[in-house]
């Protein structure tokens, strides 16, 4: 355990906001950021031209599609395979030094986990044993067992080369592969969640909140992402198509027109339409059910944001809060009773049911549930760094904004861990119902509440973008966090309220985009704070410029990778062009980081205390050994 503490710390890799982009998420994983090919660059050197370098990165990536597609071209697979295991045996030690042979073991695939120590082994300390490589090699390729030898070393190195991962939050909307992405995360081998606002709403829906779920539905109509709902998650929407179109069935729906990419061809002008009139029919069911929120919970403060009473039927047009009066885009309003806006009609009582009943019963999405509640908090304090996806609420004065939940004020980290409770409270609390119901209701208000730390904005003005021309309206003014987070003193606050003092600490977020295009930094308040939303999904990339970050923190120090937007992978495959990635900030740390300097380190040093102390009883008698 002494020696362990002495080797360095392992590589821990953050990424957020990845918002359903599932195919270009699993290959940053795949290719660690560019670090393979960094690595393949030191190994190899000018002993490789670059094509063998892409050629030995993309197997790695994609063994299995790569290896189908050598196997076409090349004469001599017996010479093949030789020379490539070799070169991986290589690359498998490299990234493999760092670790103990413990872990290095409990790394690999157990069919192979004998023969694969060997080779490493005995190529790094006995270079006579040339013959006795060879014949394991030969008889690796002579049975038959070479592919599946291949992608076992290759899966090996993705899994050694990343020791640690962290999601800062948001893997939901957007992209329609979140369920894929979900999937991967679930089966990975150390990694840890900082929920984000779409989560949140997704984990609102999954434990009973019909606002939330009528929220995720319409961003999905939106976006025209469906895969994730039906095919991911089996929630029958043919409910709400049908409705749609019996209700809507003459409205051109057009300011609800689904924000589709120009090179989509998913839908037809048919299906358009028929998103069109989805979208529209969950929007107004949103709009009566956060009401009953509003309305039940008045300490929320939501009730501004109940708008269909204030619509003049006869006029057309609304007042807002304000006093403002807007003509109205769009009146074809017909399951709203002017006498009860907020009243479901039988119809769109019985849709919601319907809804509720698909999520409440998927088997796949309660799986990724339980994942997200076990792996999952609010924030996350590591190896001297902060991780919260958006906020920590501050007052018009920089201090921490005392909030009110319950009759009882919480501020700073004692806030965040009332609301990870109410998290909690909302899946497990089976005894106490009037908690449970609350908690289930301030699911919600964590999606669009002024004062919640994954939200932190005056209001959600969806409404307002819908239904009334003037931008102004549409404006939501984020909270007095975002005005302070790129002062020093400010970051350096909220870190000493979580236990950080020092040089090397960091506070780590996502939730907004960085803005590279014009000029926007990842780095602020004097590097103590870094914001790692670089636009992964394509929704956000025409305004960042990019296609997303990675932090990437080893023991020499962190830095912020850079990525351009990702073809697919069968462009890697087929031509080895990899996504491009490029560091844009390196920041050493004040000394090189062991595992003892880490918070598993400061685990394993007071293990070693024990076993010193076990050791002393057993050398005076006071533990008797065994007989």
């Amino acid at each position: 355990m002494k020696a362990i503490l002495h080797l360095p710390k392992g590589t821990e890799h953050f990424l957020a906001d990845i918002h359903g982009e599932a195919e270009a998420f699993q290959h940053v994983l795949k290719n660690a950021s560019g670090t393979i090919r960094t690595k393949v660059d030191e190994i190899f050197g000018q002993n490789l031209r670059d094509s063998q370098k892409r050629e030995l990165c993309t197997l790695i990536y994609y063994p299995y599609e790569k290896l189908r597609l050598i196997k076409n071209a090349e004469p001599d697979m017996s010479e093949w395979y030789v020379v490539t295991l070799n070169k991986l045996v290589k690359v498998l030690d490299t990234v493999a030094s760092k670790y103990t042979r413990s872990k290095v073991r409990k790394s690999l695939p157990p069919k192979y986990e004998y023969i694969i120590q060997e080779l490493l082994h005995e190529s790094t300390v006995n270079t006579h044993k040339s013959a006795y490589i060879s014949v394991i090699i030969n008889s690796i390729i002579s049975t038959g067992s070479a592919d599946e030898f291949i992608a076992a070393m290759c899966e090996s190195i993705q899994r050694l080369v990343i020791d640690h991962l962290h999601i800062v939050g948001d893997v939901f909307d957007r992209g329609d592969g979140a369920h894929l992405i979900m999937d991967t995360l679930c089966n990975y081998h150390n990694f840890d969640f900082q929920w984000g606002n779409h989560d949140v709403l997704w984990m609102g829906a999954a434990v009973g909140n019909k606002a939330s779920m009528a929220n995720l539905v319409r961003i999905a109509m939106r976006y025209g992402n469906l895969n994730t709902l039906e095919d991911g998650y089996a929630i029958n929407l043919l409910p709400i198509a049908r409705f749609a179109m019996e209700v809507y069935d003459d409205d051109p729906c057009l300011e609800f027109q689904p924000k589709l990419s120009g090179n989509d061809r998913t839908y037809d002008d048919k299906s358009v339409q028929l998103l069109s009139q989805m979208q529209k029919a969950i929007s107004v069911i949103q709009f009566k059910l956060e009401h009953e929120i509003s309305e039940r919970r008045p300490e929320f403060e939501m009730v501004d944001r109940d708008l269909l009473h204030r619509i003049n039927f006869e006029k057309g047009t609304i007042t807002l809060p304000g006093g403002s009066e807007h003509p109205m885009k769009d009146m074809n309003f017909p399951t709203i009773d002017p006498k009860d806006p907020y009243k479901l009609t039988d119809e769109e009582a019985d849709l919601v049911e319907k809804l509720m009943h698909s999520f409440m019963h998927s088997e796949k999405l309660k799986k990724h549930l339980n994942c997200l509640y076990s792996k999952g908090s609010m924030y996350l304090v590591i190896n001297q760094n902060l991780l919260y996806h958006a906020s920590i609420p501050l007052d018009k004065n920089g201090q921490f904004k005392k909030i009110n939940i319950q009759g009882k004020d919480y501020s700073g980290k004692l806030f965040m861990d009332k609301v990870d409770r109410l998290i909690r409270s909302a899946y497990f609390e089976k005894d106490d119902l009037e908690m449970r119901d609350f908690a289930l209701d301030y699911m919600w208000y964590l999606w669009c509440g002024k004062d919640s730390p994954l939200f932190d904005k005056s209001g959600m003005t969806t409404f307002e973008r819908y239904f009334i021309e003037d931008k102004a309206t549409h404006a939501e003014e984020k909270g007095y966090y975002f005005k302070f987070q790129n002062q020093r003193e400010t970051c350096e606050m909220i870190l000493t309220e979580f236990g950080l003092t020092g040089p090397d600490t960091h506070i780590i977020n996502g939730h907004v985009p960085v803005k590279a295009a014009k000029g926007e930094t990842p780095m602020r308040a004097d590097g103590k704070l870094i914001v790692i939303d670089g636009g992964f999904s394509r929704a956000y990339q025409s305004s960042t410029g990019i296609a997303g970050y990675t932090l990437i923190f080893n023991s020499q120090g962190i830095q912020l990778v850079q990525h351009e937007p990702f073809e697919s992978a069968k462009t890697v495959i087929e031509k080895g062009s990899d996504i491009q990635s490029v560091t844009v900030i390196r920041e050493f740390i004040s000394h090189r980081m062991l595992v003892k300097d880490t918070d598993n380190g400061k685990i394993l040093i007071g293990q070693v205390e024990d076993l010193k102390k076990l050791l002393d009883a057993y050398r005076l008698g006071l533990i008797k050994e065994r007989d």
